[in-house]
């Protein structure tokens, strides 16, 4: 009998003071196959870890910083930004990409979510 594999990071939503979870709230907005899609690059992360590219990759411009690299259909670009605290995957925040370069607006929203935790 074989053992299941054990995730090796478990992924978890940030939740803001007042219990929000901007993450799952987003993915909730998003059609049924771009979840699937979504859903499997964090799991490939969660149970592969560390992954490298084309999945995952470090935000080199911010410190502990990560993304997950989603290819949606119609030729979109998801990503779901995250920080490793307390040995868990904690995504901090999703967005689909509109132009090449992640928006600074994006990696400063994510950044100041990891700060929070990390008090």
């Amino acid at each position: 009998m074989s053992t299941p594999a054990l995730k090796k990071i478990p992924a978890v939503f940030y939740r803001t003071a007042a219990g929000a979870e901007p993450v799952r709230n987003w993915l909730k907005e998003l059609a049924a196959e771009d979840r699937r899609v979504i859903g499997i690059d964090i799991a490939t992360v969660e149970f592969g870890w560390p992954v490298g590219m084309p999945v995952c990759r470090p935000i080199s411009s911010r410190r502990g910083l990560w993304e997950v690299r989603s290819s949606l259909a119609g030729g979109r670009i998801a990503r779901v930004l995250f920080s490793i605290h307390n040995d868990q995957m904690v995504l901090l925040h999703g967005f689909v990409k509109k132009t090449q370069k992640t928006p600074d607006s994006d990696l400063d929203l994510a950044m100041k979510r990891k700060r929070e935790i990390e008090r």
